[in-house]
């Protein structure tokens, strides 16, 4: 229109990222499997204090809302569960353990030369595959012990099925927190010689 300042041209607008997982449920998501992974049998029901005291530490602080302070405990559980003086733990329960890497030339890495944009994807594929797989086994052992996970195979079936499709589909990061968080509640936290398990939490 005649005298109508100039409109600058319109700019499709960029696709948004997908958002971070919340901290509570990154914390909750390496917790409740951490928990069952000091249950498992290497440990021969006695496992050492140096890994105890950070995980009951996450525990502590995830439940006071200290998100930080509990993600720096899983943190140096994870670490001291690298080191080789400790039994090695099955698999998947393995990949808690912080990963070493060895420096190595940037030609040898595969993924190298990828955009950016793909080496996220395939980091949060291979993070959710990882979750799907921590599901399974923390399911099993959970049902093997006696503790009630029938009402979880919706949603690890949900997780699956979301997973067959390519990417991360947003619903299956709302089944998998269900089993984490059910899973804390239900699973007690590993027993320190000489004392009983502690009892599960209200449900």
């Amino acid at each position: 229109m005649p005298g109508a300042p100039n409109r600058p041209p319109e700019v499709a607008a960029s696709p948004v990222p997908p958002p971070a997982a919340e901290p509570a449920r990154a914390v909750l998501r390496r917790l409740a499997p951490s928990r069952i992974a000091l249950h498992l049998d290497p440990w021969k029901g006695n496992p050492s204090a140096e890994l105890l005291d950070p995980l009951d530490r996450a525990a502590r602080l995830y439940a006071e809302g200290d998100l930080a302070g509990a993600a720096g405990a899983l943190d140096q559980l994870s670490t001291r569960l690298a080191e080789p003086r400790w039994p090695t733990l099955p698999r998947p329960f393995r990949d808690l353990r912080v990963t070493v890497t060895v420096p190595q030339p940037p030609a040898w890495d595969p993924e190298n030369a990828l955009p950016a944009e793909e080496k996220a994807s395939r980091r949060r594929r291979r993070d959710a595959e990882l979750q799907r797989d921590l599901a399974h086994a923390s399911l099993a052992w959970a049902k093997a012990h006696g503790i009630a996970v029938d009402d979880l195979e919706p949603a690890r079936a949900q997780a699956d099925s979301a997973l067959a499709s390519p990417g991360v589909p947003e619903e299956f990061w709302p089944a998998i927190d269900s089993i984490w968080s059910t899973l804390l509640e239900r699973v007690p936290a590993p027993r320190r010689a000489g004392r009983p398990a502690a009892a599960p939490g209200p449900s």
